[in-house]
């Protein structure tokens, strides 16, 4: 059998992987189960990504690439701040009602490595990775814009992410409501482009 590198191995572990969890969830993602969806050896895993935590690292990150990819096309030539980031934030809502997206894949992983330890520093480093690439499109569609930010773009990465988070919750606890979504989509983008504009007027809020 001809020899194959690392480096090809690794995206067709990556697509085994989600492929796999997609279909049986997220708990059935063992390194055995996944050698055996790809047909190699569960040493070529472990050789290949060195550890479990490093797979789900490459998993959440090939996701959100395809989601980030997938939502920049979305964005109209020519148009505002708002009109640009609406247009972004809706394309990321369509990813959630997708299932071909694996958004809500990312989420169940996202949730189950809050409930493994060894997978705690996989997730922080995937969620620094979301603000960071979520910080990144915000300051693109500023520049292109021309709209001056007023606050830091991690910053309304992150109180848009937040916000967004607590709606995508809503969807994967099965209380979808079409009508209250769009609402809240709609207010979220709002606040988000006021906080960026610096039209949001923000309260002196004691902080115990």
């Amino acid at each position: 059998m001809a020899h194959v590198s690392a480096a090809e191995r690794r995206p067709q572990l990556i697509k085994a992987a989600i492929d796999l969890m997609t279909r049986e969830g997220v708990a059935a993602g063992s390194t055995r189960a996944i050698a055996a969806e790809l047909g190699v050896a569960q040493a070529t895993v472990h050789y290949t990504f060195g550890t479990k935590e490093d797979l789900y690292r490459a998993v959440m990150d090939q996701i959100t690439d395809e989601l980030v990819a997938q939502v920049r096309r979305a964005a109209p030539e020519d148009a505002g701040f708002e009109e640009t980031f609406s247009a972004l934030a809706g394309a990321l809502w369509g990813t959630v009602r997708e299932p071909s997206s694996h958004h809500q894949l990312l989420s169940e992983l996202t949730m189950f490595a809050l409930r493994v330890p060894g997978l705690n520093e996989a997730r922080q480093s995937h969620y620094r990775r979301v603000i960071e690439v979520t910080a990144q499109v915000i300051s693109e569609t500023a520049r292109r814009t021309g709209q001056e930010l007023a606050e830091p773009p991690e910053t309304v990465a992150r109180f848009f992410l937040s916000g967004f988070d607590g709606l995508t919750m809503q969807v994967l606890q099965c209380l979808p409501d079409e009508t209250t979504e769009r609402t809240g989509l709609s207010a979220l983008v709002a606040a988000t482009v006021a906080l960026a504009d610096g039209s949001l007027d923000l309260p002196d809020v004691p902080m115990a």
